[in-house]
């Protein structure tokens, strides 16, 4: 049997239908799935879990923690949860990049 890992990441125009990919070997199978939002991550993980029998979910950094509590206890205790981080200054160069492709909206204009 393989292992079997899904990682969520956000983008603001993602369909997660449509924005996903599985690579996958005899030992490991890894779906990588794009959500728009909190509500479509939880049900992506809730789906795969269900269908595809995932072992572990990794997140994007764009997670903050409440995201990830709600994720842990939508898809219970026999699921492994991980978010992927980077330090400081990773972090600053991919937000300046989001930041230029327009991924965050103006303070007022939401």
């Amino acid at each position: 049997m393989a292992f079997k890992v899904v990682f969520i990441a956000h983008a603001p125009d993602a369909e997660p239908e449509k924005h996903r990919c599985v690579i996958e070997t005899s030992k490991y199978k890894l779906f990588v799935v794009l959500a728009k939002d909190q509500e479509q991550a939880i049900e992506v993980c809730k789906k795969l879990v269900k269908e595809e029998g995932i072992h572990s979910i990794l997140l994007c950094p764009g997670f903050r923690h409440r995201d990830i509590a709600e994720i842990a206890e939508a898809v219970g205790k026999k699921v492994a949860v991980a978010v992927a981080r980077g330090d400081g200054p990773s972090s600053r160069v991919s937000r300046e990049v989001m930041k230029k492709e327009g991924w965050f909206s103006e303070k007022g204009k939401e």
